[in-house]
């Protein structure tokens, strides 16, 4: 820069994004969430089980989710120590979400397999994470779990406890209604989350209560799932978008959390119209398929406000047609740059006077950096 006859010149050696501190960090644990919630809203639906036999679907209020997940801790410590690891490999089943609350009620830390592992896979999880104990489902997709599962212990020596869910009532009987549960504080671990494994050996990644209580409030009030909310799930409960964003987002939201088995396109459209979703993520193949479903058309889907979607490329084109099919009123899309660096298009539902948006309109920086920290967050440039 020129000023007179004197010359500047600056060079930027780091950014600056400020905390945005407009919410405030909840110092709270997965089970205090719970109870809360069992607290003002105990006969609200919490959990239901998104079947494809609509007759056969089971459901839970707050309270009774309470209970439940209660048991199960006490049922858990009848076998384990608070601080001890414990792993679920199972598809999406309302036992993994059970097993998930009464988990962190007890103290104990629960490592999140994928049901698609083979024994190689399995027993490399299992092994490094040092699991004490593992839940699984016997059969998926036609996989024989349980044949799966004895090729991996001969190398699992620390593996001392293992329940299949077909037996998970037996489990829960076996509580003590004497059971003392622990005190659980927000710091400490509730999860471990492993990595996809696409550049080397699959890495785990520990989550306290704090941040897995926090990210995921953040996540859902800063995308739309309004307080008493229907997500509609279908992402896998071994993900943190299923287990973590979508369970604990509604949860924290007091709202209903329709578990879906897995992904099936004229399932997910039924349960937005027969459980009058308002919420859903999805990745953008899903998203497509629902699109292209012959239901789609013949479906009531005007409860649904806010569809998320992310985790690859969301093309510009894919947010339009969304916004044109599945919204009957003006929708709004938004680009949102998440922590790993991906792209989320949020499509929310507008009442029609408002304006339109382009599907690269506004980030939601702020919100990002509240479910990242509450800190000031400085960063080296180049």
């Amino acid at each position: 820069m020129n000023r007179g006859n004197v010359s500047h010149s600056a060079q930027v050696t780091e950014s600056y994004w400020p905390a945005d501190r407009s919410e405030p960090m909840l110092d709270v644990t997965l089970g205090q969430l719970l109870r809360q919630a069992a607290l003002e809203v105990p006969d609200c639906i919490a959990l239901v089980e998104g079947c494809p036999d609509a007759s056969s679907r089971r459901r839970w209020t707050y309270a009774q989710l309470l209970t439940e997940a209660e048991r199960v801790a006490s049922a858990l410590l009848a076998r384990f120590q608070p601080g001890e690891r414990i792993a679920v490999w199972a598809p999406n089943i309302p036992e993994w979400e059970l097993l998930q609350l009464g988990a962190s009620l007890a103290g104990m830390v629960l490592v999140t397999v994928n049901p698609a592992f083979k024994a190689q896979e399995l027993t490399y999880v299992l092994r490094q994470s040092r699991a004490l104990g593992l839940f699984y489902l016997e059969e998926y997709r036609g996989n024989n779990m349980t044949a799966i599962l004895s090729q991996a212990r001969a190398d699992l020596s620390d593996l001392r406890e293992v329940v299949g869910f077909a037996g998970w009532q037996d489990f829960v009987e076996s509580a003590s209604p004497s059971a003392q549960l622990p005190d659980v504080r927000p710091d400490d671990a509730v999860q471990i989350q492993y990595t996809s494994g696409t550049t080397g050996f699959p890495k785990g990644a520990i989550l306290h209560h704090r941040g897995i209580a926090n990210a995921s409030r953040f996540m859902a009030e800063g995308t739309g799932l309004e307080r008493g909310g229907v997500w509609v799930n279908a992402m896998p409960m071994f993900h943190i978008g299923g287990c973590g964003l979508a369970a604990v987002g509604t949860l924290a939201q007091h709202g209903k959390h329709v578990l879906v088995p897995g992904f099936d396109a004229a399932l997910v459209l039924e349960l937005i119209e027969s459980e009058q979703g308002t919420f859903m993520l999805a990745v953008p193949t899903m998203l497509t398929m629902l699109l292209d479903h012959p239901d789609r058309a013949r479906r009531n889907l005007s409860t649904l406000r806010t569809l998320i979607s992310g985790a690859s490329m969301v093309p510009a084109a894919l947010v339009r047609r969304v916004r044109i099919r599945c919204f009957r009123s003006v929708s709004r899309a938004r680009s949102v740059p998440v922590a790993t660096r991906r792209c989320w298009a949020t499509l929310t539902c507008q009442r029609p006077r408002q304006r339109r948006s382009s599907p690269k309109g506004g980030s939601i920086l702020a919100t990002l950096a509240r479910w990242m920290n509450a800190v000031t967050y400085v960063s080296r440039v180049g």
